[in-house]
């Protein structure tokens, strides 16, 4: 069955400023045409996405090795002997997937980075309390055995469980494997959006429905330098009143940025046809004005997209990053928007003719310029904009028979909710 994707194309001018930076404090660039791009990474943009996404949506996730120390906390909150509540923390982890979630390097962790619901500890701290008297005695009998035990042993809550290879064996479990597994494997909308690694818990792994291209500038970029001195406002008498001086990194570039949403794998991950909708929407925002924080306060890159354009397909998405592998050149007086524009045109018309029309069901855009541009419905705004190309995403393309199945581009709501 083929798929509805939906594709977003955004030019972006930002001017001095380090949105992403390199290991060593640099801004990060990439090569594409033979020539050096600004860039900024994937993970970074779709970093600010997320938390865009859930402080509109007010649903929260949160990426953490740190769960067993986090319950602690929130069991000794609630009431618990600190000692019970760590070993109780411990025994979440333990009692996790057929093998129990292994140790971090650091207490009361797990090595495996868990992305989660925020409010699991809640849940968590519930099933806890529903076990409470099972806990407290096999944590009695555990610290008896400890106290008999050599000096230097560890109390039981901070010894590290069994060698990952060694399932914990069901009968000494002290919790319901599958109540555990059910909270922590439990999604949120930028879950099912984003995806989710967790291979040690069955059904813990989610397919994400976004791809996100790293940005990249559509010209020739180099990092700038910027020297600069704090003043001391305190001097001592006979110095030069300088408390540090070093240099700083930035760099100016229009950006080209891409994601596409997989309107199928998302429908497929939520099961819910107007809950895919809704996140499609609040996706789309979260894409367009969404801002990599770093260096915001001496650098406040707060600019909007000068152009973004969508498109809606069916079988493979396309990406306009070729439109710039031949580095945009500025005019004489002037800057690289516009003719970032024109490349992007020209593109996007020369895959319409190899490709054809017949599975871009429909395109449109909005930009701040006036002019009308060869890229489908021109849209006054953003808001105009997210609300079309949403409602168009979710539009079943109607099919002649003889192609039924050939090219379906949508799961019925019915398909959706029993997968």
């Amino acid at each position: 069955m083929a798929s509805r994707f939906l594709e977003l194309h955004i030019l972006h001018n930002v001017p001095a400023s380090r949105l992403n930076s390199n290991e060593d404090g640099e801004p990060k660039s990439l090569t594409y045409g033979n020539v050096v791009r600004a860039c900024v990474s994937s993970q970074c943009w779709k970093h600010a996405v997320r938390h865009t996404i859930e402080e509109q949506a007010q649903e929260y996730a949160t990426r953490t090795r740190n769960l067993p120390y986090r319950l602690t906390e929130h069991l000794t909150a609630d009431g618990w002997p600190p000692d019970l509540a760590a070993y109780a923390a411990a025994e979440v982890a333990r009692c996790a997937g057929p093998k129990g979630l292994s140790p971090g390097k650091e207490p009361q962790s797990t090595s495996t980075m868990l992305y989660l619901p925020a409010d699991v500890l809640t849940g968590l701290a519930a099933l806890c309390q529903a076990h409470r008297d099972v806990l407290t005695q096999a944590a009695k009998k555990a610290a008896d055995r400890a106290s008999q035990a050599a000096p230097d042993t560890p109390p039981p809550a901070a010894r590290k469980p069994a060698g990952k290879k060694r399932r914990t064996a069901p009968d000494t479990r002290l919790l319901p494997t599958a109540d555990v597994n059910a909270l922590l494997t439990d999604r949120t909308g930028t879950i099912n959006l984003l995806g989710r690694m967790l291979t040690d818990i069955p059904g813990g792994t989610v397919s994400g429905a976004v791809d996100l291209a790293p940005a990249f500038s559509v010209h020739a970029a180099d990092s700038q330098p910027d020297w600069f001195t704090a003043v001391e406002d305190w001097p001592r008498p006979g110095t030069s009143g300088s408390a540090h001086m070093d240099t700083a990194y930035f760099t100016t570039a229009t950006l080209y940025r891409y994601a596409c949403l997989n309107i199928t794998d998302l429908q497929r991950n939520t099961g819910d046809l107007d809950h895919a909708r809704r996140l499609t929407a609040l996706f789309t925002e979260a894409f367009i004005l969404s801002m990599p924080q770093a260096k915001r306060t001496s650098t406040a890159p707060h600019t909007l997209p000068h152009l973004v354009h969508y498109t809606i397909r069916d079988r493979r998405p396309v990406s306009y990053a070729p439109a710039f592998e031949p580095p945009v050149k500025a005019p004489r007086a002037g800057g690289y928007t516009t003719p970032a524009i024109q490349s992007l045109c020209a593109y996007a018309a020369a895959t319409d003719r190899l490709l054809g029309t017949t599975h871009r069901h429909a395109h449109g855009y909005t930009t701040l310029d006036e002019d009308e541009l060869p890229l489908g419905t021109a849209h006054r705004g953003y808001h105009d904009l997210i609300t079309a190309c949403t409602a168009a995403a979710f539009t079943p393309t109607p099919q002649p028979a003889a192609e039924s199945g050939l090219d379906t581009p949508l799961l019925p709501a019915q398909a959706a909710a029993a997968s």
